[in-house]
């Protein structure tokens, strides 16, 4: 079918929720993928940190070939062994506690909200400007950008949105605090890691008041920033985090994982899911997870990281920043940057405003990619 044909269908029957490239991706292997003209791709955004594992890791297909032979999907009132092990390896490499298992990020969060409400009823949760938790109902209404939030008003209460700063907040937070939510390093809205500062006085506000600590990894987790969480790298340790995207080496899975605290939060019946850690998928993140967890790909992400950032400085491009293999910059003009690299240089990058260019390679990028990948910015630039 052509790529015309496949826009008609678009138009006429496809919801327009997507700005779509004019490209039919076909197949993808490693850090590279290819149209449907055969057209190859140096991809440095991975499906937006999904595939940290790069494109159709071996490993990753081996693992879902011998599930969807043997089985696809059970139900929650059932046992199976990928859906438990992976439960044990999320918590044990991170915070202790128990997991519980979504679909996506965006229902990573919506669980996190319910946690902390339930865990302190009727509590505020304060979150940070600049910050994206999702796009349904709690998770929107935890993410304060106007442009987001205004068509679909009004929203949920009880959120109390404040600037990233240590003495907001120290004002907003109170008695009547149930949580804090916040991504170490804020992604969607170009890439700033939040300072250690404030990391410090949001673990101390909180258990100030007894309210939890909660940090939104779904984009920093899973090896991305050079260490398996990015909390790893920092003086706070959150009561829960939550978890998706590279979670799944490309299949959709996401978690609520708890400390010791709030393990025992909820009981049967208070949240659940279909689909949620089914086996063929818990299976894809297992095989994902031996890939991501080992120390040697760690500190290769630490080094390539280090690299790209390097490279970039050397273009004189502004503000570059990030951490491991999530790096931002920032141009003039960031959408045209990107139409620009994909048209004219079959590089895959991501403008998230319009100025900031987002950078997400998979974790196994080679020194030579990175290289690569930095000249073809160049010769557009």
């Amino acid at each position: 079918m052509s790529l015309t044909a496949l826009q008609e269908i678009e138009s006429d029957h496809v919801v327009p929720s997507y700005a779509r490239y004019p490209v039919e991706v076909v197949r993808g292997e490693g850090t590279r993928m290819w149209d449907s003209e055969g057209v190859e791709y140096l991809d440095f955004l991975s499906g937006i940190s999904v595939l940290n594992v790069g494109h159709c890791h071996p490993a990753v297909v081996a693992a879902v070939r011998d599930q969807v032979g043997r089985l696809t999907h059970t139900t929650n009132l059932f046992y199976t062994e990928p859906s438990m092990r992976l439960a044990q390896r999320l918590a044990d490499s991170s915070l202790g506690g128990k997991v519980l298992f979504v679909n996506s990020g965006t229902e990573a969060n919506e669980a996190a909200l319910k946690l902390v409400r339930k865990a302190k009823p009727r509590g505020e949760v304060v979150v940070f400007h600049g910050a994206f938790h999702g796009r349904t109902y709690g998770s929107l209404s935890a993410t304060p950008q106007e442009s987001k939030q205004a068509p679909f008003a009004p929203l949920v209460p009880g959120f109390v949105a404040i600037e990233p700063t240590v003495a907001a907040l120290d004002a907003a937070v109170h008695e009547g605090t149930a949580a804090v939510l916040m991504e170490p390093i804020q992604g969607e809205s170009g890439v700033h890691p939040l300072s250690d500062e404030l990391l410090l006085a949001a673990r101390a506000a909180c258990d100030r008041v007894g309210a939890a600590l909660v940090f939104d990894e779904i984009q920093t987790g899973m090896g991305r920033t050079g260490t398996l969480w990015a909390y790893e790298q920092t003086p706070v340790v959150p009561d829960a985090l939550t978890t998706a995207k590279g979670l799944g080496g490309g299949l959709p899975i996401g978690a609520l994982v708890t400390g010791p605290r709030l393990a025992d939060v909820f009981q049967p019946g208070d949240h659940g899911s279909t689909f949620a850690g089914g086996p063929l998928v818990a299976a894809a993140a297992n095989a994902a997870f031996d890939v991501l967890e080992d120390p040697e790909l760690l500190a290769h992400v630490v080094e390539q990281g280090e690299r790209l950032r390097g490279r970039l400085e050397q273009l004189g491009v502004a503000n570059v920043r990030g951490r491991g293999l999530m790096v931002g910059f920032d141009v003039a003009d960031a959408p045209g940057l990107a139409r620009r690299l994909l048209t004219e240089q079959r590089l895959v990058v991501n403008a998230t405003g319009p100025t900031e260019v987002r950078l997400l390679p998979a974790l196994v990028v080679t020194a030579d990619e990175v290289d690569e990948a930095v000249a073809r910015i160049a010769a557009v630039l």
